[in-house]
């Protein structure tokens, strides 16, 4: 994969879009070569964790939910640094930032029929206790996170991200007593396969079923500032990141230091050097 950064910079109205909803869809993301080799890769992950005891009876619900999963595939892993997406993290963070967390889904067929009040799994903000610990209202961004949609999810029902524009700027939001229906405002983001969905890890947003008789497949990459500390584990071949150029080995969380995560040295974050050559008028002090 290149690094032409420079073609895809983060747009003054992709900008104003983020800022006042929160996520933002980028169709065709992935061209229609590069989705079909991710989707090859997902069903050998998807196999693997299948394996022995772990395989389900393909009649009743199957859900797959990967951590760390780059280290299971070059191109995966070659993701971290995808030129159409990256320029988009950090046009929205800036340049002191790595990858911190990445996890892999992938849902089948559950039993029932599509209802669009009917429940879902769970309304959220992303890093946890984080919201607890943070006092600010709203509280800070901290991170973004990327969602490739490799399947088709252009129709509800089909275990839809659901999201509710705007609350990346609230600290709550109101449910439905007893859980069932949607807060005011929610909608379906609707994909197609290959589209990019970019969100705030601020915006209330949740999981649903799918009803649908296509596998839901998605890669989600999150990244955040290199003060924050990593997720999840992420392992992959050593040769990977020792034939990595500086900017993916700072994506994949390189730092000459502990002191360099919070006071980085140009060796620490050779993104910045990049930003103020090529995108000067995103860089900050």
């Amino acid at each position: 994969m290149g690094r032409d950064f420079g073609s895809y910079l983060l747009s003054e109205e992709e900008r104003e879009r983020f800022e006042r909803d929160g996520y933002i869809r980028f169709p065709g993301a992935l061209d229609a070569e590069l989705n079909a080799r991710c989707v090859a890769a997902v069903d050998r992950a998807w196999a693997e964790g299948f394996e022995g005891d772990l395989r389900l009876d393909k009649s009743i619900t199957q859900r797959f939910n990967l951590l760390g999963f780059i280290g299971h595939d070059r191109l995966f892993f070659d993701l971290v640094c995808y030129e159409r997406i990256l320029p988009k993290m950090f046009g929205i963070l800036g340049w002191n930032i790595y990858l911190y967390h990445s996890h892999m889904t992938v849902s089948g067929r559950e039993s029932g029929t599509y209802d669009p009040g009917g429940s879902t799994w769970g309304w959220h903000q992303d890093s946890g206790q984080l919201n607890n610990d943070l006092e600010t209202d709203p509280r800070p961004r901290i991170s973004v996170k990327v969602a490739y949609f490799l399947t088709d999810v252009s129709e509800p029902g089909r275990g839809n991200f659901w999201v509710v524009p705007g609350s990346h700027l609230r600290n709550r939001i109101e449910l439905p007593p007893g859980g069932r229906g949607q807060p005011e405002g929610a909608v379906p983001v609707l994909a197609e396969p290959g589209d990019a969905v970019v969100f705030d890890r601020r915006l209330w947003h949740s999981a649903t079923p799918n009803y649908s008789d296509i596998t839901r497949k998605v890669l989600f990459y999150g990244y955040g500032y290199r003060w924050l500390h990593a997720r999840d584990e992420m392992i992959y071949p050593p040769e990977w990141f020792e034939q990595a150029d500086p900017i993916m080995r700072q994506m994949l969380g390189f730092s000459s230091s502990n002191h360099g995560r919070t006071s980085p040295s140009p060796e620490d974050v050779p993104l910045r050097a990049w930003m103020e050559e090529h995108a000067p008028q995103l860089t900050s002090a």
